[in-house]
């Protein structure tokens, strides 16, 4: 893609034209398989871990994965609402907005992830204490996120910058830069958790994060030099910010109370001991790589909604959510069976040499893998919100799901349901969640056909 005349010119899809399921698939392949290589690095991580350093440097290292989750879900929410906005100002053929709207995005989305990385610089030993992490695990997972934390601004630039490209179409160039991190750190972690253990993983994903970061930072000015000219005379304008900051903090509330929320339930499983924690860690790294696609096709499906919307495309938008329900559905059940077959070879990838942890993982796949259907539903549904601008239903839904999740791990185990009451309350808050999105969702497809009707008959009415 460039800049011709001020008007971005597509290389990428044009997602307001063609096939609707075509569309959806080949957006999203390159999206998938971004996501793909990024949870591939952080697996790598953990599998190297498990099997170079042992269990309680898993155990760090997955405490530090829940943490750095819920961090970094802030200013990703932040810049999932500001890339809804980009997409819109795109579909409609507005250069002039869309550089406005741009660069106060990154204005608006850049303080809260400056923000982040001093908090978690300088607060790192409070962190550790609330966290109620064993003694055993401190060291390690203190020296782990002295490394982690550095890269948490290289996370931001790569996240903003490849949500535009996304934004306008393009969602390959932010795949082949997470292609390099992926391979540069896998590389890297060979060398360096031999060396360094816990430290050498992080130092390596840190140095793989700046790395694309930087790429593709680069990237978008060598390709944007138009929407980039003359920043020296950029004005902030409040009406501005106010518009791209109200879809951006709902996105950002909604992404950061659902990683919150997981983080208070790796509280309560930290309280069970290192290998409950280590079998948790393996669990969630299977687990999260499983529906992972279920949650890039829900961000692209977003995209595509929000691009559609924008253009007045009314019947496409409804055409795109049917199409992407039945194939999120049926990609999720495929994986869930895929999960409970091999659930066990999986584990042993992590935790070769300790029985009681592969039976913890064990146990959790079985019951979060029987219904990956329910949070592919839920992704989409985050999705199909969020392009309409009612990011507030969005949050709502994160509420309802991470509420039930958190309530439900919180009390069931000391009432005497056990350690696997948490594993249940996770579905039982994806479907809570689904069935009250669903249906918002028809309620808002019947008032609009409502006001439609409404309209018609004051135009005939006016005509006669």
């Amino acid at each position: 893609m460039r800049m011709e005349n001020g008007v971005v010119k597509r290389q990428g899809m044009d997602l307001t034209q063609g096939n609707t399921a075509w569309s959806l698939v080949m957006f999203s392949l390159p999206m998938i398989a971004g996501n793909f290589l990024q949870q591939l690095y952080n697996v790598a991580d953990t599998i190297i871990l498990g099997q170079l350093a042992g269990s309680t440097a898993l155990a760090a290292a997955g405490s530090s994965f829940s943490l750095m989750n819920f961090v970094t879900s802030i200013f990703l929410g932040l810049c999932l609402g500001t890339g809804v906005q980009l997409s819109m100002d795109h579909a409609r053929r507005d250069p002039a907005r869309l550089k406005t709207d741009l660069w106060h995005s990154f204005v608006v989305t850049a303080l809260p992830a400056l923000a982040i990385w001093l908090g978690m610089t300088l607060f790192r030993d409070t962190i550790l204490l609330l966290l109620q992490i064993p003694a055993e695990v401190v060291p390690d997972m203190r020296a782990y996120l002295g490394w982690i934390t550095a890269g948490i601004p290289a996370v931001y630039l790569f996240n903003f910058f490849g949500g535009f490209f996304r934004a306008v179409g393009d969602s390959r160039t932010p795949a082949v830069w997470l292609i390099v991190t992926c391979i540069l750190n896998i590389v890297l972690d060979f060398w360096w958790i031999s060396l360094w253990k816990t430290a050498g993983a992080a130092l390596a994903t840190m140095t793989a994060q700046w790395i694309s970061a930087v790429g593709i930072t680069g990237m978008f000015w060598h390709r944007y030099s138009s929407l980039c000219a003359g920043l020296r005379d950029f004005r902030w304008d409040a009406q501005t910010a106010k518009r791209v900051t109200s879809l951006a903090l709902m996105t950002s509330l909604q992404q950061s109370v659902m990683n919150f929320g997981i983080l208070l339930v790796q509280g309560k499983v930290n309280t069970f001991g290192p290998q409950v924690m280590a079998g948790f860690a393996a669990g969630v790294k299977i687990d999260s790589f499983a529906y992972m696609p279920a949650q890039e096709f829900g961000n692209a499906a977003s995209t595509f909604i929000a691009q559609n919307h924008g253009a007045g495309k009314a019947q496409r938008v409804k055409s795109g959510i049917r199409t992407a329900v039945v194939i999120s559905c049926g990609f999720c059940l495929c994986v869930s069976l895929l999960v409970l077959l091999f659930r066990r070879w999986l584990l042993a990838c992590f935790i070769p040499q300790d029985p009681g942890a592969l039976e913890v993982g064990s146990r959790y796949l079985v019951v979060e893998g029987s219904f990956y259907f329910a949070i592919g539903i839920l992704f989409l549904l985050y999705g199909f919100f969020r392009a309409f601008g009612n990011t507030r239903i969005s949050l709502l839904l994160t509420l309802v799901s991470l509420g039930t999740r958190v309530l439900l791990s919180w009390t069931l185990p000391d009432a005497g349901f056990g350690l696997e009451a948490i594993w249940w309350s996770v579905p039982i808050g994806w479907l809570l969640a689904d069935v009250l999105g669903i249906w918002l969702l028809i309620r808002r497809e019947q008032s609009r056909a409502r006001r439609s009707r409404i309209s018609r008959k004051r135009c005939k009415a006016v005509s006669d």
